[in-house]
């Protein structure tokens, strides 16, 4: 096995595969090998751990996983950077498996035996997708943690708390059973070609899903109350049925707003609305 350390400059294999971030798909490539370390080591001890990292690229990431010990399952939509990262899968043999495909139509639970980490530059026109599906999978989840690249933006929105500007829908689902941090920014200057955002590295830990709250009332509950996040509960929940009398069963003044409620309380809301029906 190759050390890391031995392989050539990315840079020189992106300029030998006449390889370039093509925008259609949504890529930006990082090349600074002391980020991506950083990077890999957010999941936690990944020594003969089972990897699955959509959208490779050239195969920057990669290269930090295989060299922390991982065994990786990677998914790449770009068939130019396919003879890239079959010449890491030789440096490194029997640990990296390439799948050439869209990893919005790949059964990806199906690749594995046990539970994966998910570690990923996610590309920016699929990621918030890719993340609402591993989210509203069924409990316990297919995989173990989440290490996912983000726009900033949508970071913030992820990982953000009661009372928040970014804080609405995306934060209940990634909170309500799961733990979500901010474990790194980064900046827009460590990709090529930069992209006019800055970004963040946000890790996610499924935890178990509190009693008696259906994922389906409690959608509704939360796409009722962001939707018009500006009206105050007893109007913006009033198409949910059941949700104005559960607000006075779990004493939240209907004069709020939703952005006022915690993640706990819309939790409680919906566990309610449930036990109602």
């Amino acid at each position: 096995m190759t050390p890391v350390h031995d392989l050539p400059p990315l840079r020189e294999v992106i300029a030998r595969h006449g390889l370039a971030a093509s925008k259609a798909l949504g890529q930006n490539f990082l090349l600074d090998a002391q980020l991506l370390a950083r990077i890999a080591r957010v999941p936690g001890d990944l020594t003969d751990a089972e990897v699955l990292e959509i959208g490779p690229g050239p195969g920057g990431l990669t290269r930090a996983l295989l060299g922390a010990g991982a065994r990786v399952t990677a998914i790449e939509r770009d068939h130019r950077c396919i003879p890239a990262l079959a010449e890491l899968g030789e440096a490194f043999p029997g640990r990296l498996r390439v799948i050439e495909g869209d990893a919005l139509e790949i059964d990806a639970p199906a690749l594995f035996e046990g539970k994966p980490h998910i570690a990923s530059n996610l590309p920016y026109n699929i990621g918030t997708a890719l993340l609402v599906r591993w989210l509203s999978a069924p409990w316990e989840p297919w995989w173990q943690s989440l290490t996912l690249m983000f726009q900033r933006e949508v970071a913030d929105r992820i990982v953000a708390s009661a009372g928040d500007d970014a804080y609405g829908r995306l934060a209940i689902l990634s909170q309500w059973r799961s733990t979500a941090r901010l474990a790194m920014p980064v900046h827009r200057s460590a990709f090529t070609p930069p992209p006019k955002v800055m970004s963040a590295v946000v890790h996610i830990v499924p935890g178990d899903a509190p009693e008696g709250v259906d994922l389906g009332i409690l959608e509704r509950l939360t796409a009722a109350a962001f939707g018009q996040r500006r009206k105050m509960l007893r109007q913006s929940l009033k198409p949910v049925p059941g949700a104005l009398a559960a607000l006075d069963t779990i004493g939240i003044d209907p004069a709020r707003r939703a952005e006022t409620v915690s993640v706990a309380d819309f939790v409680a809301l919906a566990r309610a609305v449930g036990a109602a029906k």
